[in-house]
């Protein structure tokens, strides 16, 4: 029992920060892409319906664009993108959503520094990145044809398809992400996330033990507060990912 109630606080933690950040996606959503209204403002949609499913309440998402708009007495949030290198010479990109600058600026450099990773400065490593947008078609549990679902990306205007653990990841234009994710919708597709994304133009592959060192600085970073996601051109394949876990 001691174990199973130091698991749910763990879970329980994890899903308090899972909403914290969702909400701020919302929030910036809100100030980035011109209104409240998810109908109006594609990217505030995706937002909200990534927070819808992951079950985040109906009033914390109301609170979130409020928020956005203004009408709330919580602090302005803003978005920073930080770039850096960890072990090994790969590359990260990080994106905070923040109402503090300076704080965030110091836990994400302290955090790569103590990992033995270096801060960069702006335009660092960004050009090794190409903002995207990510559609994940998943595909456990369907009687669908893996070629046959590519082909109907790529004719729905995706600009490249790669299949991974039961799911087809699905890239776009940025611009283009709204049009692709309703011609899949259209075609009945089972759609399960649709983001913007910082896709690295090359993968790198170093030492195994400097991957699992990026790969723990990685999961450092995206424990911060302020932190959004972290991005890095790390190649990740199967073997390596299983011994991390």
């Amino acid at each position: 029992m001691a174990f199973i109630r130091r698991s749910k606080g763990v879970l329980d933690q994890r899903r308090g920060q899972l909403f914290t950040k969702l909400a701020r996606d919302i929030t910036i959503a809100v100030r980035e892409g011109g209104g409240g209204d998810p109908d109006m403002n594609f990217r505030l949609r995706l937002a909200v319906d990534k927070a819808k499913s992951n079950n985040m309440p109906s009033d914390s998402i109301q609170r979130a664009i409020d928020r956005g708009l203004g009408r709330s007495n919580e602090a302005d949030l803003e978005e920073i993108y930080y770039e850096g290198y960890a072990p090994g010479g790969v590359a990260l990109i990080i994106e905070a959503a923040t109402d503090n600058r300076n704080r965030t600026s110091s836990d994400v450099r302290s955090t790569i520094n103590k990992a033995g990773g270096n801060p960069g400065e702006p335009g660092s490593v960004a050009w090794m990145f190409d903002q995207k947008g990510l559609i994940t078609i998943d595909l456990n549990d369907t009687n669908l044809d893996l070629d046959e679902v590519m082909l109907q990306a790529i004719d729905a205007g995706a600009e490249d398809v790669e299949s991974s653990d039961g799911a087809l990841e699905v890239y776009t234009e940025w611009t283009q992400l709204n049009a692709v994710r309703q011609a899949l919708l259209d075609q009945g597709l089972p759609i399960s996330g649709a983001e913007k994304m910082m896709r690295p133009r090359t993968l790198v592959q170093i030492d195994e033990k400097d991957a699992l060192q990026v790969m723990r600085l990685m999961e450092k970073l995206e424990d911060l507060d302020d932190v959004q996601k972290v991005y890095s051109n790390l190649d990740i394949n199967d073997e390596l990912a299983s011994k991390y876990e």
